[in-house]
């Protein structure tokens, strides 16, 4: 028994050392992103298999993305690396689905998030507070580079709203003879992450944030970000700026104004045409 209340009381020093040492303590993480697309079906039942298919790669394609996470112990910002590489044909139909987000910026000690978002051309500055994640803390452990990353997930149910989406937009496909992308029952998901203590900071990814270390990979079923790059401390720090472009609205606010262009660009049938050929 002394033995492993000596073991537990040198792991809690460890990680208090680390936290000191966290003080200054500054990082940048590249993830790299996907989106499964398997499940999207199309309302057309005279489409070719193959023209789905090369639809479903080309929407793959659109959501495989590079952003970069600089932290140090409080803050942090998240945003798309920056490429000069022309877009890939038949990519710009798939623009709008693909990405409407800027910088995004999360401070744990004041519990704020701030986040760059776009709607079609205009431009807003979302700030409210860090969304709660109610973490359970698994026993499993894997190798995500060097590291050693501990196991968490969070059971997020399906909402009354969610459920009140789905029956109107059924609704409307089976009044609709537009070809669309066949809109799928909405299930409760698993949001399952890998962070490592070895990196004494609480942040991740995206929204993701509230564990002890560093989150290097995260799944919601749909979308993963897997850490491919670390680098600690280093010679040239980035400057971790709040984000100021854009009308300042909460999230609530920018729900609703997103419904309603949503809802603008319906037509007749109540359906939302978007051009998958790049054309």
């Amino acid at each position: 028994m002394t033995k492993i209340i000596f073991q537990i009381s040198t792991i809690a020093l460890l990680f208090l050392c680390n936290l000191g040492q966290a003080q200054d303590f500054t990082g940048q993480a590249t993830y790299e992103t996907k989106m499964q697309i398997n499940d999207f079906q199309f309302t057309k039942k005279d489409m070719p298999e193959a023209v789905q298919a090369q639809l479903q790669e080309k929407m793959r394609k659109a959501f495989e993305k590079t952003f970069v996470l600089n932290f140090n112990k409080f803050e942090s910002i998240y945003f798309q690396e920056e490429k000069l590489d022309a877009p890939a044909p038949g990519s710009v139909g798939f623009k709008m689905m693909s990405s409407t987000e800027g910088k995004q910026y999360k401070n744990i000690k004041e519990k704020i998030s701030i986040s760059e978002k776009d709607i079609f051309g205009k431009e807003f500055l979302v700030q409210d507070s860090l969304p709660k994640w109610e973490w359970k803390l698994e026993n499993e452990t894997k190798k995500i580079g060097n590291y050693t990353c501990h196991k968490a997930t969070i059971l997020i149910p399906v909402s009354e709203e969610d459920l009140k989406d789905f029956e109107e937009s059924k609704k409307i496909q089976a009044n609709s003879k537009t070809t669309f992308i066949q809109i799928q029952e909405p299930k409760e998901k698993i949001i399952t992450a890998w962070y490592t203590p070895e990196i004494p900071v609480s942040q991740g990814p995206d929204e993701y944030w509230g564990l002890p270390g560093l989150i290097l990979e995260v799944n919601d079923g749909k979308k993963m970000a897997l850490c491919s790059k670390i680098i600690l401390n280093p010679k040239e720090k980035s400057e971790i700026k709040r984000p100021k472009k854009g009308k300042k609205v909460n999230q609530k606010e920018f729900e609703e104004i997103t419904k309603k262009q949503l809802e603008s660009m319906k037509d007749a049938n109540g359906v939302i045409h978007i051009n998958a050929s790049g054309r």
